[in-house]
């Protein structure tokens, strides 16, 4: 069994430092050894920012933010995916950290698929889906508006991802499409997906872990910070693909460039 947190915060705008000291505070005080953190979008500056605020705040991949967070997961022995702001020259994107629990910097995920004004703000990222594996699994990383295309997370999937993290800003406008394509996701590709929210602020909180089979197994409140810790089985993972086949008969041609795909054969 392996235990995976979601930190559910309400960031302060336009203030890292005190994001992140919040951000290690919640890490602090979870008391049951975890082997996956995951923090939200933007958590670090908060969402409704102006284009120079961001550009004023955005870092580098060795920048502060990120050379903290390698810290703290050596620290707790645990594998964090940290979104931040990342600066690349002139440009920034919405960005996501994939830190080891030996505290590398495994990877970085950019936001492709950028919603609303975003697009006036941020580059696109590559379409590209890349997996990570740590002491959690195989992780895949959608940020926010990139799981409301069924596309990115089959990809995923089909790469051998065993659970997709989903670190968001999701409105309380959009409510009912949380509820619905988190557990849509999970159950498409049988994996196991964990969407986590901001909360206050016009986000809508409601940060869950779904099981393969698309079942609620945890979620947190639409209304306060709070910390969401939920074991996950990968045994169960595999007895999901067994009971429900769709990887295992799933047909390449229907995934676009689909001929280079490769299904992966689950390990028991």
């Amino acid at each position: 069994m392996l235990q995976v947190a979601a930190i559910q915060m309400t960031p302060i705008m336009n203030n890292v430092d005190a994001n992140l000291k919040r951000g290690i505070y919640f890490v602090n005080s979870i008391n049951d050894e975890v082997d996956l953190i995951v923090f939200p979008e933007l958590w670090t500056t908060g969402y409704y920012l102006s284009k120079e605020a961001f550009l004023d705040l955005a870092e580098p991949r060795d920048g502060k933010t990120i050379s903290t967070i390698q810290e703290v997961a050596l620290k707790n022995n645990a594998a964090i995916v940290c979104p931040f702001v990342e600066r690349d020259e002139d440009k920034i994107f919405i960005s996501a950290a994939i830190i080891a629990e030996d505290g590398e910097l495994r990877g970085v995920t950019r936001k492709s698929l950028l919603w609303g004004r975003e697009a006036q703000i941020f580059e696109k990222g590559d379409i590209t889906y890349p997996i990570y594996d740590s002491k959690a699994g195989k992780i895949g990383v959608l940020i926010c508006y990139e799981m409301e295309f069924p596309e990115t997370s089959r990809l995923l999937a089909l790469k051998g991802a065993e659970i997709i993290v989903c670190p968001s800003v999701w409105s309380l406008s959009a409510l009912r499409r949380w509820d619905v394509q988190l557990p849509a996701r999970a159950l498409d590709n049988t994996l196991y997906v964990l969407g986590v929210n901001t909360v206050g602020n016009n986000s809508c909180g409601k940060s869950k872990l779904v099981s393969p089979l698309g079942d609620i197994l945890a979620e947190a409140s639409d209304s306060k910070e709070e910390t969401l810790i939920r074991a996950i089985d990968k045994e169960a993972l595999y007895w999901a693909r067994d009971e429900v086949p769709y990887l295992e008969d799933y047909r390449r041609r229907l995934t676009p460039g689909g001929t280079t795909s490769t299904i992966p054969t689950p390990v028991y």
